[in-house]
């Protein structure tokens, strides 16, 4: 996380410039923020990011999409069979990587 972020995150919509790590602000009609709110959105963005590290784990290996739709697909036909294997293989990722607490 870098200060872009922190001020993207802190001020929507804002206008500014970053030119070697320098901020001019350019927007009126919100207020820049201090230094010290970026540096505390930054370690709040970076916490928030490191958090999530499970979710980035687990995407790519879960069944795709194609599997989910095929399996879906059988199920409606009355076979779980295929529905069955997809939640399984959801489990055994979310298994490997849990979500902390």
């Amino acid at each position: 996380m870098n200060k872009a972020d922190a001020l993207k995150s802190l001020r929507p919509d804002s206008e500014w410039v970053l030119r070697g790590g320098v901020l001019e602000w350019m927007d009126s009609n919100q207020t820049e923020p201090t230094e010290a709110e970026i540096q505390a959105e930054i370690v709040r963005l970076q916490a928030d990011y490191d958090a999530k590290q499970y979710q980035r784990d687990r995407q790519p290996e879960y069944p795709s999409l194609a599997t989910f739709a095929d399996a879906y697909y059988w199920a409606q036909k009355g076979d779980n069979t295929k529905m069955d294997e997809y939640v399984a293989s959801c489990d055994a990722v979310k298994a490997k990587y849990p979500k902390p607490e």
